[in-house]
């Protein structure tokens, strides 16, 4: 049942990793906590179990714009669902009311401050509710990096609904806060299922900033008209940052939490409408965002902590596809920061160990996404990623690294231990900078050591050398009671000096060999790409989605439009195919996709219907890194058993595939042997209606005819009769 949802509202074949045991717990009533990455299909886990079940799914979640994003996207897939919230009017309430009561919808979505509430309690208990489900679940929980205070209220919801399951879920949560949201909730003997935290479609990188606004457009020039985040520390930093890259031609707007609300909205929506492409915003803008086709998440500073870094940064590439992330860092950043945890009245402990982990993921020289994943409590097993800097050979290993390590080393013994990082490579680059004269400094034997390498690439040695242990900061109080960083030589970084250990040094490969590397990875990710048609589908999008006042990627995600134009697919049956169409999208925009595609593959003399060699025709590609799940005879099998008279429930079970595939397998059945009577397929006072509707309004479009009988007729009847009739008419022409 779940395979046939799945397929026919969302086109997917086959679970992504967690999927499946996590719908088993919604439709067997077992509490449960669900960690999976952003990206990893959280939501399908709770909703499409919410179409399998009778009675009402509540969902809790903590954002207007989340909420309806998210129901927006199940209106065009097909499901029935309504939200409740403070921007509506007292009618819409009403009419979302109704519809719970007269059992016209599957999900209903509700903040948790509203939840709560005595007056809505009372009208959930008056409902059949089949479970409920929470959504950012984290946020429960002091130990997770966004408590809020409105998800405490959900404690009750156990008292309250003592025989409705609850299911919690997040994209962020280590062991210590999974442990709190299961306790916080009440949990009855949960299934706690972590799926891996890394994102292997992710490709991080760090860099030291040096040039921000250049480093930035180095970014953006590599993702022309592609969707992207730029987080900034400041809500200043977002306006001055965005003028900036509008003056440079780039289509950008601010957003952060000192605009209006209208201000917010309008950027916001003008973002998830591809009418700009990239949004520069303060950590305010996030937790409500599911656009799907981001290509590129950029930090303009340091995050606060790895938490907050790992969400941020996995709102790139939630469609599986190649994204890239990028950490522009420095040490100012990590002065800032460090200053708030010290003043903060939270964690204070747990605030620390997150920021040093921040620091040590910026300045480390080993895989970023074995990084990430072992802060997670998780093990990285493969020896290289092939998705970071340091895995792509985008970093070159010091060879001297030995020798460099303890000429930085002395430097800072000789400087007294009483200087920082900006101070002490100025000394090895044998600067003659006022202060350093002025301190005698350019008469130490380590003045000019390194005076050979870049004033970068000194400064990365030493954090690199910092986050190896073989340097510490530490904090000092000047004489008017302002705090700096300087620089101390640890015990690990006396054996340094000894020879006893080797540092592992890095410096930034070449520029060419970095775009090379670049380019190698990016044409693997867009391999079979009709990239002309791909922009052409893009637009074509926008235009749909600005008429349907819905986000660009609701329409279609970027994954489908690639398969589209990796295909180019003759037929309507062949869009079925391509993952990502559910029944619902391809009635709505099949046809006008379809023919861009054909008039796109005919003006360019490009063939149609383009699988991959090494796959039979109903064999269909899936993209990299997801799992598959195909019946290599399917169609053959599926027609044989047509021939014999199978009904498509039959040939579903029998072939393993969604009946909604086997629909689609019975109309180009029906179109070969030109069959005329659907009978043993289709009703024949159906076929009787369908046929008398065809009269009305043609055969050409199937949506006027769905849409004439409110929903009664499914469209898999429709394609069945429609394709007789043609046969018919064929027939007898």
């Amino acid at each position: 049942m779940l395979t046939d949802i799945l397929k026919k509202y969302w086109g997917y074949d086959s679970f992504l990793p967690l999927q499946e045991p996590a719908m088993s717990c919604v439709m067997e009533d077992r509490d449960s906590l669900v960690v999976l990455p952003t990206g990893g299909g959280k939501s399908l886990c709770y909703q499409a179990p919410a179409l399998c079940r009778e009675g009402l799914a509540v969902v809790v979640s903590p954002l207007i714009a989340l909420m309806k994003d998210q129901v927006d996207a199940l209106h065009q897939c097909g499901v029935e669902a309504a939200f409740i919230n403070s921007t509506q009017t007292l009618a819409e309430k009403q009419a979302v009311a109704f519809a719970v009561r007269q059992r016209a919808i599957s999900l209903l979505y509700i903040a948790p401050e509203r939840l709560v509430q005595e007056q809505t309690i009372d009208f959930l208990k008056s409902t059949d509710i089949s479970f409920i489900a929470i959504d950012e679940a984290h946020c429960i929980s002091e130990w997770g990096h966004d408590f809020r205070p409105s998800y405490r209220g959900l404690r009750t919801l156990r008292d309250e609904f003592p025989h409705v399951a609850i299911h919690a879920f997040t994209a962020t949560a280590t062991e210590h806060v999974r442990d709190d949201v299961v306790e916080q909730l009440g949990l009855r003997n949960p299934e706690v299922l972590v799926g891996s935290f890394d994102r292997p479609n992710l490709v991080y990188r760090c860099e030291r900033i040096d040039g921000r606004v250049t480093q930035i457009r180095e970014v953006l020039q590599r993702h022309p008209r592609e969707s992207g985040i730029i987080y900034t520390t400041t809500r200043a930093g977002t306006e001055e940052l965005s003028d900036q890259l509008n003056g440079m031609g780039h289509r950008t707007l601010p957003y952060h939490a000192g605009m209006s609300d209208e201000d917010r909205r309008q950027n916001q929506e003008a973002f998830k409408a591809e009418s700009i492409d990239t949004i520069i915003a303060t950590v305010a803008f996030g937790m409500g965002i599911d656009k799907s086709n981001v290509r590129y998440v950029i930090h303009a500073g340091m995050p606060s902590s790895l938490e907050n870094y790992q969400q941020e940064s996995g709102r790139a590439g939630r469609d599986s596809l190649e994204a890239e992330c990028v950490l522009f860092y420095s040490m100012g950043d990590y002065a800032r920061w460090k200053q708030n945890v010290e003043n903060s009245t939270g964690n204070i402990e747990a605030m620390r160990k997150s920021l040093r982990a921040m620091v040590d993921y910026s300045t480390g020289v080993v895989c970023r996404h074995r990084s990430l994943v072992q802060y997670f409590g998780q093990t990285y097993e493969a020896e290289s990623c092939n998705a970071c800097d340091v895995c792509l050979g985008e970093l070159d290993l010091v060879e001297d690294a030995l020798i460099v390590g303890q000429k930085i080393l002395s430097s800072v013994i000789r400087q007294g231990q009483n200087f920082g990082s900006e101070y002490t490579a100025l000394v090895l680059k044998g600067s003659s900078d006022q202060k350093v004269v002025r301190n005698g400094h350019n008469r130490l034997s380590t003045w000019g050591l390194l005076k050979d390498e870049s004033q970068q690439a000194v400064r990365d040695w030493i954090e690199q050398l910092v986050s190896q242990d073989f340097l510490e900061r530490v904090q000092k109080t000047g004489m008017q009671g302002n705090t700096f960083s300087i620089l101390g030589v640890t015990p690990h970084g006396r054996e340094l000096l000894k020879g006893e250990v080797t540092p592992r040094l890095m410096r930034a490969a070449e520029t060419k060999k970095r775009e090379s590397k670049r380019a190698e990875r990016l044409a693997v990710s867009w391999e079979g790409v009709d990239r002309e048609l791909f922009d052409e589908l893009r637009i074509l999008r926008h235009d749909i989605a600005v008429d349907a006042s819905v986000p660009a990627y609701v329409v279609f995600t970027d994954e489908s439009l690639r398969g589209l134009a990796r295909v180019r697919p003759s037929s309507l049956e062949g869009m079925r195919d391509i993952r990502g169409i559910g029944e619902k999208k391809l009635a709505d925009y099949g046809e006008t996709f379809l023919n861009r595609i054909l008039e796109h593959s005919q003006a360019s003399e490009l063939p149609l219907d383009n699988w991959p060699a090494s796959t039979s025709p109903d064999e269909r590609p899936v993209t990299p890194g997801r799992p598959a799940t195909v019946a290599r005879s399917a169609k053959p099998r599926s027609m044989e058993m047509f021939r014999e008279g199978a009904s498509i429930k039959a040939v579903a079970d029998e072939t393993g595939r969604a009946e909604s595939t086997v629909g689609g397998y019975l109309v180009e059945f029906i179109q070969a042997e030109g069959i005329v009577d659907p009978t043993g397929w289709v009703d024949p006072a159906d076929f009787d209606r369908v046929s008398a509707a065809a009269g009305k309004f043609g055969t050409e479009r199937l949506k006027p005819i769905y849409e004439s009988f409110e929903g009664k007729i499914s469209y898999d009847t429709i394609r069945i009769a429609i394709e007789c009739l043609r046969n018919q008419s064929a027939s007898s022409s």
